[in-house]
């Protein structure tokens, strides 16, 4: 392996994974639009405040129509240069190199003081280059644990992450492809912990409400309740 190589598909990885279409989007549509410090609705007179900036504050601030498109670019700029990465150098992994520091741009972008998002889109835009059948398989396959046994759209979307693990590893039986989606996975946790402490921090003081609800207004998770609805999967019992 060519380290200079893999320096430069991680670098490329970064600059690219830092580019915020959150910003961008929201500049071309509402520039006097705030997206940055935005507080959820959990059900409860206490607000939960997220400071990410992703497809999520779009879709809460302008709507479903462009949160999905912020989706879309922020899966783009990571799956690009990933393809582009794997294509060149087919006999090295230096892709999963650009993939996984396309996420760690998205999440503390280098242009706007290392404050992004959380990093779904950004995952899922790797892992439609690194195995494609496979970002399929685990996202219908969470869906289907989250929507119809479950019953919560929020594990339906975060069931597809944990499933790539198992699934990389039957299907490669590669450590590198392995230690990757380990990666991405861990990133993702440590992108949450400032909601994870604000969930627990309301818990102590006995503060009701529903994170995983106020988590639905991702662009994600809103197609996949749009399914759901469809298809009668969320009818509450009688």
């Amino acid at each position: 392996m060519n380290w200079q190589i893999l320096l430069l598909a991680a670098i490329v990885g970064y600059l690219l994974g830092s580019i915020s279409f959150a910003r961008v989007i929201n500049r071309l549509v509402a520039p006097e639009e705030e997206i940055t410090g935005m507080e959820l609705d959990t059900g409860s007179a206490e607000k939960i405040r997220v400071e990410a900036v992703s497809g999520t504050s779009i879709s809460m601030k302008l709507g479903a129509k462009y949160g999905g498109i912020t989706a879309i670019l922020d899966i783009l700029k990571v799956a690009i240069p990933t393809l582009a990465f794997k294509l060149a150098y087919r006999d090295a992994p230096y892709f999963l190199a650009t993939a996984a520091m396309g996420l760690i741009g998205h999440n503390w972008p280098l242009y706007h003081r290392f404050k992004g998002g959380r990093g779904l889109s950004a995952i899922y835009g790797g892992f439609l280059v690194v195995d494609w059948i496979g970002s399929l398989v685990t996202s219908f396959v969470g869906m289907f644990l989250g929507i119809v046994v479950l019953r919560n759209v929020f594990v339906s979307y975060l069931a597809g992450l944990w499933l790539m693990i198992p699934w990389i590893w039957f299907r490669t039986r590669d450590p590198a492809h392995l230690m990757y989606v380990i990666f991405v996975n861990v990133i993702f946790v440590l992108a949450m912990i400032p909601e994870i402490r604000n969930i627990r921090d309301r818990r102590r003081r006995g503060v009701q409400g529903d994170f995983a609800g106020a988590m639905e207004a991702t662009p994600m998770a809103r197609g996949i309740k749009k399914i759901a609805n469809r298809f009668g999967l969320l009818q509450e019992e009688p």
